[in-house]
């Protein structure tokens, strides 16, 4: 697959929730997951089960998902850029919107790295 097909398909299935496929279907085995040095709860992982782990362990936090929304892809080289919004309610009662950039470097046809800001 070329950047802009993974890229594509990347956006598609992650505007329809579906992320632990898009992991499983576009990701390297050995691909990384950045998260910002002040993220809460979250850490930077590496390998895809990983990834995936700490996906699910997210998704576990969550009582009730309101909205999100999911914009690009830009595509720019090997780069894929998209914008994830999300309104979650927390298993421990708190609400938040969350808006961030998320960042994919794409090698021999596959996702080797994932960098959020936020």
């Amino acid at each position: 697959m070329t950047t802009q097909e993974i890229a594509d398909r990347l956006v598609a299935l992650c505007s329809e929730g579906k992320y632990e496929q898009a992991q499983r279907e576009l990701y390297a085995q050995d691909a990384q997951s950045i998260e910002p040095a002040s993220a809460q709860g979250m850490q930077s992982v590496a390998g895809l089960e990983a990834i995936v782990a700490k996906g699910n362990q997210f998704q576990a936090m969550i009582q009730e998902v309101h909205g999100g929304s999911v914009g690009g892809p830009l595509v720019a080289g090997n780069q894929i850029a998209m914008t994830i919004g999300l309104d979650l309610s927390f298993k421990d009662g708190n609400r938040m919107k969350m808006d961030e950039i998320a960042v994919y470097t794409v090698k021999d046809g596959k996702i080797v790295q994932e960098q959020f800001f936020y």
